[in-house]
């Protein structure tokens, strides 16, 4: 699809709410540890415009409607808005991959961090404050320690798994996959429009699967790339 992906290796994270963030609701606790068994592969940074333009170009999937900060959508560098859950699994299976599930994205999105954020916020994330009211060009900030850019801020990601806001009270230690049914999936890391309060990188958000919004992207993931 042109865009660029990280190979991460299997690893272990303590998984929500960390001490010292008092800004954590109650679906991301209790803390709990995790292990990513696998490695995996992730998008450096979410979905651009100018990729979901090549995807829609080559399949029968229509372009969302525009927003009116990338009207007609010719800023093909911001990242795509007003995705549901399903153009994201639908593009990610286009160009070989899958949506990450909740423990890849936050593993991911951490970097090895164990802050509620990797860095100062203004240096990492587009949000309310800084962002001008929209998203903006992809990579513009800095990246965190596996070397991805904007999971914070900047748009709302989907991943792969139903919302259960009790799950991590009974999450499986190992490659958790999240409930095997719900009515609304998970997007995580905040975005342009919210308060650094929720900017945070064990924040979860969930809606309906069918659910536009143009606070919306995502990012692909899969197994690691052959040798």
């Amino acid at each position: 699809d042109g865009l660029k992906y990280v190979s991460l290796s299997p690893g272990t994270l303590i998984m929500g709410w960390l001490p010292g963030d008092n800004e954590c609701q109650d679906d991301e606790k209790p803390a709990h540890q995790v292990t990513i068994t696998k490695g995996f592969w992730i998008g450096q940074t979410p979905v651009t415009t100018g990729a979901y333009k090549r995807f829609a170009g080559s399949t029968a999937h229509q372009m969302p409607p525009a927003p009116d900060f990338n009207n007609g959508w010719t800023n093909e560098n911001m990242p795509i808005v007003e995705v549901s859950w399903d153009d994201a699994q639908a593009y990610c299976g286009w160009m070989g991959g899958r949506l990450p599930t909740e423990a890849e994205w936050e593993y991911a999105a951490r970097g090895g961090s164990t802050e509620a954020r990797y860095g100062p916020i203004d240096e990492v994330a587009w949000y309310h404050d800084n962002s001008g009211v929209q998203p903006h060009d992809v990579a513009q900030k800095r990246s965190n320690g596996f070397g991805l850019y904007d999971v914070l801020g900047n748009v709302w990601e989907w991943v792969n798994d139903w919302y259960d806001e009790r799950y991590y009270q009974n999450t499986p230690s190992q490659d958790p996959q999240g409930p095997g049914s719900g009515g609304f999936r998970v997007l995580r890391g905040g975005c342009w429009n919210f308060s650094p309060r929720v900017v945070r990188v064990s924040v979860r958000e969930m809606n309906y699967p069918a659910f536009r919004g143009n606070v919306y992207g995502f990012r692909c993931g899969g197994e690691v790339f052959p040798p």
